[in-house]
């Protein structure tokens, strides 16, 4: 995970869409929510999942998803039922329109990106291109 400077205070906070002049943003899907509280119980106030597009990847992109503490001052933060979301300005592009989901299946279960901005994905969903 990449460290940035922290110095600036202001962020920029969507919460859950429900107007249509939100529908382009990228949302968080309830599963996502809630796991997303789970798995941020135990780390500092104020930590969420941090979602990030890095080159590289079978298909040209790839998706990092961490637990971050804090976001950075840059960070569009995306809000839902208590849970928060931290996208770099550089990574908003590519994620435009896409839904951050927590999927079980019986391989096991993850955090998945529904990007509608990728042509072709990989197999296993983590890289994509453009």
């Amino acid at each position: 995970m990449r460290q940035g400077c922290a110095n600036q205070t202001t962020h920029h906070i969507r919460t859950a869409p429900d107007t249509e002049s939100q529908m382009n943003q990228v949302t968080l899907s309830a599963a996502a929510a809630a796991q997303i509280r789970q798995v941020v119980a135990a780390e500092p106030a104020g930590a969420g999942l941090r979602v990030a597009v890095e080159g590289g990847g079978c298909s040209g992109f790839q998706y990092d998803i961490a637990v971050a503490p804090a976001p950075k001052a840059e960070d569009v933060i995306i809000e839902r039922d208590g849970a928060r979301l931290f996208v770099d300005p550089l990574s908003l592009p590519f994620l435009d329109g896409s839904e951050v989901d927590w999927v079980e299946e019986l391989i096991g279960a993850a955090f998945k990106v529904k990007n509608p901005n990728a042509k072709t994905s990989c197999g296993c969903g983590v890289s994509f291109s453009v």
